[in-house]
């Protein structure tokens, strides 16, 4: 009898087994629906690291990154047009737009500059010293976005304005 009791506790325990397993099974997702997933999660309209001017490098907080970038990159270009001595025959107060794009190398670039015709007429050498300020002017290094090197475009209003 004890063998007997023993053999059905021993089924019993087998099939409770079997059958509890199913309770532990997790769910498998396929690598495709993974990378599905991770893409619609990524913010693809911001990068985790701004790009970098020698001057910047150690800042490691994101805004910080970011406003020395911005603040690195206007004061430059100030200097490069104020290099230029002129005389304008009427006050100035236009303001240029500026897109620039940081490639995935870390080179800079303009890809759009909207400069007002009356401000092209009373400052000739404005866009040429602008082009000439920024190519003396590089990222040491480009934005990333999860380690891996990301092409940037930033759009950079800058005021122009004459004292009489």
């Amino acid at each position: 009898m004890k063998n007997k009791g023993f053999g059905i506790l021993l089924l019993l325990l087998i099939f409770f087994g079997l059958s509890s397993s199913q309770f532990f099974e997790t769910e498998k997702i396929s690598s495709e629906t993974f990378l599905e997933e991770e893409i619609k999660a990524i913010n693809w309209k911001e990068v985790d690291q701004y790009p970098v001017f020698q001057n910047c490098e150690n800042e490691t907080e994101k805004e910080q990154q970011k406003s020395c970038f911005e603040t690195t990159l206007i004061n430059h270009l100030y200097q490069s047009i104020q290099s230029e001595n002129t005389t304008v025959s009427k006050d100035i107060n236009e303001t240029i737009i500026i897109d620039f794009i940081v490639n995935e190398k870390g080179e800079l670039s303009i890809s759009n500059m909207k400069i007002d015709s009356i401000l092209s007429n009373q400052l000739p050498f404005l866009e040429h010293k602008i082009i000439q300020g920024l190519d003396s002017l590089q990222p040491i290094a480009p934005a990333y976005k999860r380690g891996i090197p990301v092409k940037t475009t930033f759009k950079l209003p800058i005021i122009i304005k004459t004292n009489s």
